[in-house]
């Protein structure tokens, strides 16, 4: 288990995005809950992810993204069994 699932305010988080059903849903929800500058930054580590995932280096993800070196350090593959399988199901 995760250790923020040991967390009962994440763990809640969590349940909530789960019942999220359409990507109204999640504006609404994404939207009351983080600024734009926020959200934009969770989207920015995703599609970091989604760079990494298909081989492309550091440097790149770095140029195509426009994301600091910093940020990138904190996005981490490969601990993410389900990154893999959620981009290839989006496609």
């Amino acid at each position: 288990m995760s250790k923020y699932l040991e967390n009962e305010d994440v763990k809640k988080l969590f349940e909530v995005i789960l019942k999220l059903e359409t990507l109204e849903e999640c504006d609404d929800f994404f939207t009351d809950l983080f600024t734009t500058k926020e959200l934009l930054a969770f989207a920015q580590r995703l599609k970091s992810a989604d760079l990494l995932l298909k081989n492309y280096t550091y440097e790149e993800v770095i140029k195509k993204v426009n994301i600091s070196s910093a940020t990138l350090s904190r996005v981490s593959i490969s601990e993410c069994k389900y990154l893999t399988l959620i981009f290839v199901s989006l496609k």
